[in-house]
Order: structure tokens, then sequence, then C-alpha cells
């Protein structure tokens, strides 16, 4: 690309925290979409990895790791107004970062709010305090009265990030063959207005990744298309979901949050020792893994009508996220470990032969089924479209140029979340990476083909309304 086809430039300097399969997947779209040099860049790793990619194209690599004592005595003297930190990183509180930021005006962007190591398995916290919900509560209560400063987008990734954005053009597909066509919304209530007309009462986050290598997973191996120390992280985690107003049963293992959006509730359980049924256009029905996720509660927060107590309409929100053969296996295997990680990690890559990631939102309740919309892009599209991406990580690295591009010429909009974003520029951005993007209609419905082996208290008339939350 030319520099007169460059999306955006930048005069700045880009500090990039981390370095793995995000970090390395994301530099050439940033190289691609910024006129920026490589002087301007700086990435800062807590290992060597990538350092020859980095080498390659004349940016500098500080191998250093950054700790509640150190990062502010590191980051300081490499932030001024005007700059832009992209965390990419894991178990550096995103909290730490931004308050950092807006301190010294610097613009900012994450793929999800992540705490200092203990944050997310420290016996001492409550669940409750180990949840996204919370750690999403902490940023937004950095927010003031104005809603300015410089921007920090949080949690924009494939999902949370870029998921927010097809759901809204999934709304306006769906509206369009409804019959309610139209402008799209201009605001979060008119959005809201309109999942409430279509009758939307459940979102699943459905993904399926069916990548694979010839090198089956070895014992006291965990093996991932993306960060294994992430996955293993969410993982553990409580199982999330954002809660509706049609829900008339609450499972006896779920929680409320005392304080904070009330969108969400979280369970007394790992998110990978939880499943549910799903769809996606690749392999059909589905069991995913209930993984927690920001945006599962961030999109249910966005479209509640009414008091966020009783709330006049809300979806029930989740992620429903069914990983590579690979994956599913070392979270068998992790589950046995009691929870224990295994201490070898392997990613992914270059070893990659074939299959498919479908990323995208199911819309239930409504008079037409189920609609799926969203990305499928097979690892010789993300091979072809951009190095250093596998299927999975080319998703999450075109959303974070995308809305690192946002950010920057939209310098002081304060803390963003990807819901509060306008969907059209950011989807034209990432559509070129995305391989085959949009809807497929369904008549499945997690009751299809239930053989009543067993007794279950579920109603047949209404199969988004899960009266036994085990059944799902």
């Amino acid at each position: 690309m030319s520099k007169a086809g460059k999306a955006q430039r930048f005069s700045g300097r880009l500090v990039m925290l981390g370095f793995g399969c995000v970090g390395q997947g994301v530099l050439p779209l940033l190289l691609r979409h910024l006129e920026i040099k490589p002087k301007q860049l700086l990435i800062i790793s807590p290992d060597y990895w990538g350092e020859a990619l980095a080498r390659e194209h004349g940016i500098a690599l500080l191998h250093l790791e950054l700790t509640p004592t150190n990062y502010r005595q590191l980051l300081e003297p490499r932030l001024a107004a005007g700059d832009f930190l992209l965390n990419l990183s894991v178990e550096v509180s995103s909290l730490a970062l931004i308050s950092l930021c807006r301190e010294c005006g610097a613009l900012y962007l994450d793929t999800c709010t992540e705490p200092w190591p203990g944050g997310y398995d420290d016996p001492a916290l409550s669940l409750s305090q180990r949840s996204n919900y919370a750690l999403r509560e902490a940023v937004l209560a950095l927010r003031d009265d104005a809603a300015s400063g410089p921007t920090a987008v949080i949690t924009h990734g494939a999902n949370p990030g870029l998921i927010s954005h097809l759901l809204k053009q999934a709304l306006l597909e769906l509206a369009n063959d409804s019959g309610l066509g139209g402008a799209a919304p201009a605001t979060r209530e008119g959005w809201a207005r309109l999942a409430q007309r279509l009758g939307i009462r459940s979102i699943h986050i459905a993904e399926r990744d069916s990548q694979y290598a010839l090198e089956p997973k070895a014992m006291g191996e965990f093996v991932n298309t993306w960060s294994v120390p992430g996955f293993l992280s969410e993982a553990c985690q409580p199982a999330e979901l954002g809660w509706g107003s049609h829900e008339q049963y609450f499972p006896e293992d779920a929680r409320r949050h005392a304080s904070g959006c009330q969108a969400a509730v979280y369970l007394t359980r790992p998110g990978a020792a939880t499943r549910v049924h799903s769809w996606t256009p690749l392999g059909g029905a589905q069991l995913g893994y209930l993984i927690t996720h920001s945006e599962s509660i961030a999109i249910a927060d966005y479209f509640t009508l009414g008091p966020a107590s009783e709330p006049e309409y809300r979806p029930t929100v989740l992620y429903a996220y069914h990983p590579c053969d690979a994956a599913v296996l070392s979270l068998h295997e992790l589950a046995a470990r009691n929870w224990r990680p295994q201490r070898r990690h392997r990613l992914l890559e270059t070893d990659i032969v074939d299959g498919v990631d479908a990323l995208g939102v199911l819309l239930m309740g409504h008079p037409r089924g189920a609609y799926w919309y969203g990305s499928r892009l097979t690892i010789q599209q993300a091979r072809a479209l951009c190095p250093q991406n596998n299927a999975t990580s080319l998703q999450v690295t075109a959303a974070v140029m995308a809305g690192v591009i946002w950010a920057m010429q939209h310098p002081d909009r304060g803390i963003v979340e990807p819901d509060e974003m306008p969907h059209a520029p950011i989807l034209q951005l990432c559509l070129p990476y995305l391989g085959e993007v949009g809807g497929v209609y369904s008549d499945w419905t997690p009751l299809e083909l239930r053989s009543g082996l067993f007794p279950e208290d579920l109603d047949p008339d209404d199969p988004w309304q899960f009266k036994n939350f085990r059944a799902l």
C-alpha cells in the first residue's frame, strides 16, 4: 500500500506492550495501514519471541517485564501527549495502564481487560472480584462526567471488539429481511429498541475453530491457535453471561453482583467446565464452552432498556466457544488436573495444515428462527492476506488495527467500549481480512433432536427460556 493509500498518518510514538501471536500478527497490518516510520515504534516484551521479526522491520524491541512496582518508571519516560500505548500483554493491569495514559495524554487500546498476576486465581479474592464484570466496572469507573480525555479503546480484539460491530450489522440485515428496514440507529437506545422490536432474546457469540496441525497434542501439553496463557486465564475464571429480562429460571449456582450495571451474572464454576448448546454454519450444532468475555457483559448492558435491576428489555448474551480440537483435548486434561495448567505450551502457527475459524453472532428468539452473522476465514486465506497470522489471529489483529486507526482519528473520546463506536467504519477496515462475511438462517434450537433419554425441565414451546440451566 502506497503512502497515498494509508488509512492514517501518525506522528507520535507507538509503544506496543507484548509481542506474542497478536503483537506479531498486527505489526504488518499497522505498517500497511499507518503512515509511520519504524523509529516511531517501540516494542516492550518480557521474552525474546518475535525478535527476528522486529529486527526485520527495523523496530526496537526492549526485553522488560512490567510489574506493579516498575511500570510507571519504565513507561512514563516513553509516553507523552499524543503518543499511543497498544497493550497486547498479559498479566499487566489494564486499569493501571489506562490511568497512566490519561495522566500523560497518550492514546490507548487493548484487546481485553487484564489484572496484575493473581487477579484471576488468587484464592484471597472472591469469585466476584475475579470476574470480567469486576474488571470492567473498575475501568469504567475512571470515566469522568465529561466523558472526555485521551481516547482509550478497551477490549477491542475479535471478541470482545469486532463482534460488537458484526452484531449491529446483523441486526440491520435481520431488520431488512423482516421488513423493518431503515437507517441504522444513532443512539444506544435506538439499537436496543431495534433488537427488542426484532424479538431478539438470546445472543450467542458462536465460534468454531477447525484448524489443525499434523502433530497431535501430547500429554502434559496445552495446544491452541492463539495465546495459551490468555486462554488458560479466561478458561479458569468463573463462567459469566449477560442475563436477559425474559429469563424465568435462576440457576442454583448463579450469583448476582452487589453493585454496577447488573447486566450479568456469574456461576460458581469455571467457564471451561460449563458447556452450552449453540450453532455455527461451519459445524452445525455444537457444545461450546461458556467462556467469560467482557462482550457478554458489555453487549447485555448496552442493549438494556429501563432500570438496571428490573429492565424492560435485555437480551441474554454469552460466548459459546468451540476451540480447535487440540485445545478441546487440552481443556479436558486441564480439568482432570483440577485446573492446574500444563507446563508445556504450543501455539499452532506455521504447522497448521488446514481449517477455518467461524466467528459470529447467533441471534435467537425472533420469528425467523436463528440467524448467524459473522466471518468464516480459512487458514489459506489468512496466510495470503497477511503474514504472521492464522485464521484466528487475523480476526483479532484486523480489529486491533481498525481500533487503533479509529482512536487516532478520534483522540479525545475518553474511555470507549466497542459498542459505543460506529460499526460501519470499523467493519470497512476489517472486511478485507475476514474472508467470507455474511448471514445464515437456521431452524436450529437448543432442543433440536433432544431424545428424552433423561428427564429435563424444559419448555418445548419456548426453547429460548431455559428452565434448567444445566441443560445448556
